[in-house]
C-alpha cells in the first residue's frame, strides 16, 4: 500500500545509521519518494530526527531550524580527532576530580550568544569542499567562527573518575540553536576546566516541538504500518509549525489564501513569520511582510491546495 496521507514522523533514530540511511528505509516502508529529514544526525548519535511525508516536506525548512535538546557525556581527560568516542587520541591528561560546584559554573558561563569553530570532522564546506574531506586527507584548514546560542546546559550527574581510562565524566543536558556542535561544546568545557576532553556519548533528546518520548524506531514503524495503524505516530504538519504566530481567518480570506493573494498587513500578521489557519484548523500558508510594499504581506509559502472542479 503507497501511503498518500501527509505528516510528520518523529523517528528515533538508532546509533549506526545516518540520516539519509534512515530516508531510504522509509520510502522503502512508506512507499513514497516525498520522505525528508530535518537536519543530520551523525551515525554515532541516537535520538529524534523528524521526517516529513509527502506535502510536510514543504515544511521541512523550517524545523531544520529548531531548537534542539541533546543528553551527552563529557569526558575530561581525553582529545580525539573527532572530537568524540569514534575518534583517535591525540592528547591525554589525568585531571583533578572536580566539584560539583566548578562544573556548574563553568556550564553556565556558555549560556548565551558564543562563538564557536566547526570541527574538522563535519560537514561544514569551505572552498566547496566539505571539511571532513580535507581532515581525511590529513590536512587541517583555518575555520570561521559562528555564533551560536547556548539557550541552557544543565549538569545531569555528578563528575566521577572513569577507573579504566582515568578520565573524569559527567552528564549534561544542552538545548542550543540550529549549527551547534555538542563534541565542540564538550571540548570546550575541558579547556575551561584546563584539560583536554571530548564527547563520549550523545542523544538528541528534542527537535523543536519534536520529542523522544514520541519517537518510533523503524521495526516500530514497519509493524505499525503492516497493521494499518499509521495514523496513530504521523503527526499533523500543524505541529511542526507550532513554533511560529499564528492567526485564524474567514473562509473568505482563505479562498484569497489559496490563490496566492497579498494581504494588508495586520498586528496578528506584523511577525517576520506568521502561520496562517483556516476554521478547521488546518495550516493554510506562510505570511511574512511583504519586502517591496509596506503594509502588505505575503505568502513565503501556501501549504494548502485549491480544489478544483
Amino acid at each position: 500500500m503507497i501511503i498518500t496521507t501527509d505528516g510528520i514522523i518523529p523517528l528515533h533514530k538508532q546509533a549506526g545509521m545516518t540520516s539519509h540511511d534512515c530516508v531510504v528505509k522509509l520510502r522503502k516502508i512508506l512507499r513514497t519518494k516525498r520522505v525528508g529529514h530535518t537536519g543530520t544526525l551523525d551515525p554515532s548519535v541516537s535520538g529524534v530526527l523528524p521526517i516529513c511525508i509527502n506535502r510536510a516536506t514543504k515544511v521541512a525548512e523550517y524545523m531544520s531550524a529548531y531548537d534542539k535538546t541533546y543528553e551527552a557525556t563529557v569526558a575530561v581527560g581525553t582529545a580525539t580527532t573527532t572530537e568524540d568516542q569514534t575518534g583517535e587520541i591525540i592528547e591525554s591528561s589525568r585531571p583533578e576530580l572536580f566539584s560539583k560546584d566548578e562544573v556548574k559554573a563553568v556550564l553556565q558561563s556558555f549560556e548565551g550568544e558564543i562563538e564557536q569553530i566547526p570541527p574538522m570532522y563535519s560537514a561544514v564546506k569551505i572552498k566547496g569542499k566539505k571539511l571532513y574531506e580535507y581532515a581525511r586527507e590529513g590536512i587541517t584548514i583555518e575555520r570561521p567562527s559562528r555564533t551560536i546560542r547556548i539557550v541552557q546546559v544543565k549538569l545531569l550527574s555528578l563528575p566521577e573518575r572513569n577507573e579504566v581510562n582515568g578520565n573524569v565524566e559527567f552528564k549534561i543536558r544542552v538545548t542550543c540553536s540550529k549549527g551547534t556542535y555538542i563534541r565542540t561544546l564538550a571540548v570546550d568545557i575541558g579547556k575551561a576546566l584546563g584539560y583536554p576532553a571530548h564527547m563520549s556519548s550523545l542523544v538528541r533528546t528534542q527537535s523543536g516541538p519534536f520529542s523522544i518520548q514520541d519517537a518510533v524506531t523503524l521495526e516500530e514503524l514497519e509493524h505499525v504500518v503492516e497493521a494499518g495503524n499509521l495514523s496513530d505516530v504521523l503527526l499533523p504538519i500543524e505541529k511542526a509549525l507550532s513554533i511560529f504566530p499564528s492567526v485564524t481567518v474567514s473562509y473568505a480570506v482563505e479562498q484569497k489564501i489559496l490563490n496566492g493573494s497579498l494581504l494588508e498587513e495586520t498586528k496578528e500578521l506584523s511577525n517576520p513569520r506568521t502561520a496562517v489557519y483556516n476554521g478547521q484548523g488546518e495550516c493554510l500558508a506562510i505570511y511574512k511582510p511583504h519586502p517591496e510594499r509596506q503594509g502588505w504581506v505575503k505568502p513565503e509559502k501556501v501549504l494548502k491546495i485549491q480544489n478544483r472542479t
